[in-house]
């Protein structure tokens, strides 16, 4: 039996898209909604939105007029005029918040225009995420009702002419409604302080006068909160301080790594509740108990394309070709790994979100995220995504005993062939060679193309144990640090060079 069974009324039924519609309809009128408020911006007036809503088919010919964009050129396009003040440029008004989210090559900081339209989606989905708690079984109707610890970026906002800039989960916790506010910990103080680690230390102290039901955040973070609390009140477990601590909300990164280490911690089980907020919106979330997967959020304020991730769409470097296939919701096929191109009520469109996904479900929208457009190996036709690697770390993880919270793949070359190097955080006793072993034969399981690489061209596996520190460390000297900010988990490029300069120096 559900612990709660809640009812609504119709209206707010309505509202909420419950039940859910088609996805195909769903996405159709989402994309008119859209097209309907920034037709009379600049870039709905130079790509013809009026002309494409009283088209036949105005998804297609949407497709066909507006060009797909990655980050640097829709700044250089468009967002740069919205971040110097101009009003109408992609959304109608002017911009007053940017989310800054990891850098790109060209610049330190990526800036992601937030509105108010934007936020107020991504409420109905954390609303939608909500109501379905009521139905998990076994799981304390209390808990609800308690505090929310939520490990976020700090509220003291960036101040820029004319504009806030800050972490997402910053601007989110800073325009929360006045209702939530009892229940938000750490509270308003300590959420303002921009320094990470102080923001621990005073959260440790605050710990014991809090009645905790929910943690929200990045697994690694939480973690490492958790750690300290048990840390500076001798705890064998945290349940010893929050007997009320029940539920987990987690995203950014698959949890499945985390999750043999994190059970350490715990004195009961919690239920785990993942979400897929990201700077540009909040794109899925978990609706169900024990969903292997997510729902993608089709029904309120975000259009989704899906480009298939090969090598017709994508270059080696996992860059976007200028005019890639982009489907439909509904002409995906379940199984296959497609990067997200999304429409917002923010003013991306057709917007290259870097993920990569695949669909469980197709009927009812559910996806896995699989790893990220730039974060994949393939030295040699090996094909290894993020998420066969963090299943590999999962299942090597629990078969031996330890705990990995961290971990880094690179490629190196090895004469005329190539290896891959890992770098696996640890503070468990492991013996660095079995450790390489049982990680390839997880992968040969995992990955077929993999097995076969690893007959010829992919010669070596070898593993490097390292202190977690060292890893929390590295981003703290990258200024990454923080509730939203992962370590990568393929290191290439310059910072492959800078991470290899670090672990040297330490």
């Amino acid at each position: 039996m559900p612990i709660f069974e809640i009812k609504l009324p119709k209206s707010v039924h309505k509202a909420l898209g419950i039940p859910p519609r088609s996805p195909k309809r769903a996405q159709l009128r989402v994309l008119k909604k859209l097209m309907r408020r920034a037709r009379y911006t600049a870039f709905g007036q130079q790509n013809k939105f009026d002309q494409i809503l009283q088209s036949k088919h105005p998804a297609k010919f949407f497709q066909q007029t507006v060009p797909a964009y990655n980050y640097n050129k829709i700044y250089k396009d468009w967002w740069h005029l919205s971040l110097e003040g101009q009003p109408d440029i992609c959304w109608p008004g002017k911009i007053k918040f940017f989310a800054l989210s990891s850098g790109t090559s060209e610049a330190a900081s990526k800036y992601i225009p937030i509105t108010n339209d934007l936020l107020r989606g991504n409420k109905v989905i954390m609303i939608k995420q909500l109501i379905s708690l009521f139905n998990y079984q076994d799981v304390p109707l209390a808990s609800i009702g308690k505090g929310w610890l939520t490990l976020g970026g700090s509220t003291d906002l960036q101040q820029g002419p004319g504009y806030y800039a800050g972490d997402l989960s910053g601007i989110t916790a800073k325009k929360a409604p006045f209702w939530f506010q009892p229940f938000y910990k750490p509270g308003k103080k300590i959420a303002k302080e921009r320094d990470w680690n102080k923001k621990l230390k005073e959260i440790v102290e605050k710990a014991p006068e809090w009645d905790i039901g929910f943690i929200v955040g990045v697994p690694a973070w939480i973690q490492m909160c958790i750690e300290m609390v048990m840390e500076r009140y001798k705890l064998n477990n945290i349940h010893e301080m929050w007997p009320n601590l029940a539920f987990f909300v987690h995203g950014g990164v698959s949890f499945e790594p985390y999750k043999h280490g994190f059970e350490k911690l715990l004195g009961k089980p919690l239920a785990y509740v993942e979400t897929y907020l990201a700077s540009e919106g909040f794109l899925a979330w978990q609706d169900k108990q024990n969903a292997t997967g997510m729902r993608l959020s089709y029904n309120q304020h975000i259009f989704f394309e899906f480009v298939p991730f090969d090598e017709k769409n994508f270059d080696s470097n996992g860059e976007m070709i200028e005019n890639p296939e982009a489907l439909l919701i509904h002409e995906v096929e379940e199984g296959k790994d497609y990067a997200l191109l999304i429409s917002t009520s923010a003013g991306a469109w057709r917007y290259l979100i870097g993920d990569t996904v695949k669909f469980i479900n197709k009927e009812t929208a559910e996806i896995v995220i699989t790893g990220r457009t730039k974060h994949f190996l393939s030295l040699v036709g090996e094909h290894l995504s993020v998420d066969n690697m963090n299943k590999a770390i999962q299942l090597v993880s629990e078969e031996m005993n330890i705990s990995i919270p961290e971990y880094g793949v690179a490629g190196e070359p090895m004469g005329s062939f190539f290896g891959h190097h890992w770098f696996v955080a640890s503070s468990d006793e492991v013996d660095a060679i079995l450790l390489a072993r049982a990680i390839d034969e997880k992968l040969k399981e995992l990955n077929d193309d993999y097995a076969i690489e690893r007959k010829s061209a992919l010669k070596s596996i070898r593993v490097t144990v390292l202190k977690e520190d060292t890893f929390m460390s590295f981003m703290e000297s990258k200024g990454k640090v923080g509730g939203q900010h992962k370590f990568p988990r393929v290191l290439k490029g310059k910072m492959l060079e800078d991470w290899n300069q670090f672990i040297l120096n330490h």
